[in-house]
């Protein structure tokens, strides 16, 4: 059985080539942290230049509106890979995936509730 800190080390870099490859630009940070049942994910840094000049405008409340309106839709179209993945490499079911993204500080939480309790040697 894997620890808990490989099974974190292995969602970091999974979520993180699925940005990159997926999403078309992957966070400067990644960070997981196993609570129980759960999967919570912080990605710092994913907000494109061109995203992070939108957030800025003079309109940037319609601007933060269409990011992350864009950045669910995204999400929701390839939550069947994201899910995938991680139910790879914890060996179980995901119940649900919640996501949400700053367009102030460019960070992006993810958090995925499995179906039982996450699995560690510690």
């Amino acid at each position: 059985m894997p620890t808990k800190t490989t099974i974190e080390h292995q969602i970091n870099d999974a979520v993180s080539n699925f940005e990159k490859e997926y999403m078309g630009r992957g966070p400067l940070e990644t960070k997981t942290f196993i609570v129980e049942n759960m999967l919570i994910i912080r990605l710092k840094g994913v907000l494109t230049p061109a995203e992070l000049q939108l957030a800025n405008a003079d309109d940037s409340d319609r601007g933060r509106k269409l990011i992350k309106d864009v950045r669910v839709e995204l999400i929701e179209k390839g939550r069947v890979l994201l899910e995938t993945i991680v139910e790879s490499i914890t060996k179980q079911k995901v119940v649900s995936l919640h996501t949400d993204i700053s367009t102030v500080t460019g960070e992006r939480i993810i958090i995925f509730t499995m179906e039982h309790l996450i699995k560690t040697d510690s």
